[in-house]
């Protein structure tokens, strides 16, 4: 039995026997042809060139029909690669030039750019290594009419393995078979990543070396919440899994009565639980879970997809859809909350020359806006909009300093003042908040209350600043932990700033869906969480089995406590002796 660890990109467990892709690309032998057969060279490759668009335009559709627009644009990525002249025209060169295949000279030229975009400073460079191996597959398939891609022949459930599956092959998974999902390369970003999460597949990436680890037929564990794979478990830990899938699934079935129920806790505290969401399409989900509104609508996924910025009209539309599907629930638009090492090179401010060491520290988030004002500009004329529909909030990421709020503050006000000249219509007292990330902001946050309408509190950013740690290196993983009694210090803080200035105050990271923390927050004096649509009704169920009176308990006990490890056990303890079931299987694997 081994255990392997990776990025958890998409949740849920799956135990099944292993189908191992092969990692290594056919090799397509260099043949030369006479000079008088390369105009039928050319028109070979030219038409397997416009079939491969025609079948992508076909999965884009189709993708769209299924998981909505935002996730399908990953495909006109894809288009525009083929129609891009310097992919396409040193093939036609390579043919005429050298005389050799079609085959040959798209082979030679997709795996040179390839191994550039492999080795890229960036996740924006490296996302494209898969992207063109994905192209070189489709063509060479339409031109030599092997398919490398195996996946056609499976007929049984089973767990993909490989060193890295290209969007076109997640996005045709069929999910009758695959039960989960593994590979060695790519990251929480990566197309791969997004696509299988929409899927609903349990999937961890960046697991290194596990198509070396494991072989067809192998029994695996894939545990989505915690990135932990087991290979070939033993007799013990495989009945300990199915033990937990079973609890887990007894569970899900009693969380199912009271989606629709209200969120009170037992002494009458009305808890407000909203949604964290990237698309859309995910809206319908989070409303049949029990979520009242939106309270972190990500609008990341709109820059990733593609290779320009979105335009204006494009990310109105896919506001407008989500707040239409909400009808008359409040929704909370994030602005931009990327680093430019996450974006095209035509939209950061600042050449490729000047790549960041430590883009977690760096030009990301409103800095990134604040310095690249046409792009910051175009996202809030589409947000001003949108919110024409709709009770919409705007909220900016990573505030750290009071001067940041009010340029961007004023960059909003510039913005409204355009529309009204051009008699736009749009919601003229649309909310203003920001998020709480950085301790900077957390300490001074009286001082930023007097200033938004409201606080929404990023646990995320905010753990992992406040501990310095980085918490997607798996070396200190074990130091990025939500009970770190700093934490607590600075959550008191900001509350006590915004119940003294009558503001509004949400927490939204993943700490909010996690059950040990909900008695500590509703005691701290939290009244409203925005967490993933999946999390919701057991997070209700713990709020309708406590009182505000135990929680602030439970607080007056943790503050007492020294370390993390400590506080971290006696909040289990605490929500464990309301509901023991909660904790069932959270810590196998450990």
């Amino acid at each position: 039995m081994q255990h392997k660890r990776g990025i958890p990109v998409s949740p849920g467990v799956a135990i099944c026997p292993a189908f191992v892709l092969d990692a290594d690309q056919q090799r397509i032998a260099r043949r030369t042809i006479t000079r008088p057969a390369v105009t039928g060279e050319i028109e070979r490759l030219n038409q397997a060139v416009a079939t491969s668009i025609t079948e992508i335009e076909e999965l884009r559709d189709q993708t769209a029909s299924s998981f909505g627009v935002a996730i399908s644009k990953i495909f006109d990525a894809h288009i525009s690669l083929l129609t891009d002249p310097h992919v396409i025209d040193p093939i036609h060169e390579a043919i005429r030039g050298q005389c050799v295949t079609a085959e040959y000279a798209v082979y030679s030229r997709m795996q040179q750019l390839h191994e550039t975009f492999r080795r890229g400073q960036n996740p924006l460079a490296s996302k494209h290594a898969s992207d063109v191996l994905d192209l070189e597959q489709r063509i060479l398939k339409h031109l030599i009419g092997t398919d490398f891609s195996d996946l056609g022949t499976l007929d049984h459930q089973a767990v993909v393995v490989a060193h890295d599956l290209t969007p076109s092959q997640t996005a045709a998974l069929d999910r009758t078979k695959i039960r989960g999902l593994v590979t060695d390369a790519g990251g929480q970003t990566s197309h791969t990543a997004i696509l299988a999460h929409a899927l609903g597949i349990p999937a961890i990436v960046g697991l290194e070396d596990i198509t070396a680890r494991v072989r067809t037929g192998d029994s695996l564990i894939v545990d989505g919440h915690r990135g932990l794979v087991v290979i070939n478990p033993d007799a013990a830990k495989l009945m300990e899994y199915r033990q937990v899938e079973q609890r887990m699934a007894a569970f899900t079935d009693t969380l199912g009565e009271i989606k629709s129920l209200p969120a009170v806790t037992k002494d009458g505290t009305k808890i407000t639980l909203l949604a964290n969401i990237e698309f859309p399409s995910e809206i319908p989900e989070a409303i049949a879970n029990g979520a009242e509104g939106i309270g972190l609508y990500r609008t990341e996924f709109l820059y990733l997809a593609s290779e320009v910025e979105p335009s204006e009209q494009e990310q109105y539309e896919t506001y407008l859809q989500a707040i239409q599907s909400l009808k008359g629930r409040p929704m909370t638009i994030r602005t931009l909350d990327l680093g430019a090492d996450k974006i095209s090179e035509s939209l950061r401010p600042f050449g490729p020359e000047h790549e960041e060491r430590n883009p977690f520290l760096g030009c990301r988030s409103i800095r990134l806006c604040l310095q690249n004002l046409p792009l910051f500009k175009t996202q809030l004329r589409a947000i001003l909009r949108a919110s024409a529909a709709g009770p919409a909030r705007i909220m900016f990421p990573l505030i750290s300093n009071i001067m940041e709020l009010r340029q961007a503050r004023m960059i909003l006000s510039d913005v409204k003042e355009d529309l009204e000249e051009q008699a736009v219509p749009y919601r003229s007292d649309i909310p203003t908040g920001m998020m709480i990330e950085v301790p900077s902001v957390a300490i001074q946050s009286r001082t930023f209350a007097r200033e938004v309408d409201f606080f929404s509190i990023g646990t995320n950013d905010l753990i992992q600043y406040t501990v310095a740690v980085d918490r997607s290196n798996e070396l200190i993983a074990n130091l990025y932990s939500a009970a770190h009694p700093a934490l607590m210090t600075l959550l008191k803080e900001i509350l006590r700033a915004a119940q003294g200035a009558k503001l509004d105050v949400s927490l939204c990271g993943e700490m909010g869906g996690e059950p040990e923390f909900t008695m500590l927050l509703l005691g701290l004096g939290l009244r409203t969480l925005s967490i993933s649509p999946p999390a919701i009704p057991e997070i209700k169920r713990i709020v309708r089995s406590v009182s505000i009176d135990q929680c602030r308990r439970v607080v007056r006990k943790v503050r007492a406590l020294d370390s993390e490890r400590e506080v971290l056990n006696c909040l289990k303890d605490e929500v464990g002796k309301i509901m023991p079931e909660v904790f069932d299987g959270r810590s196998v694997g450990y």
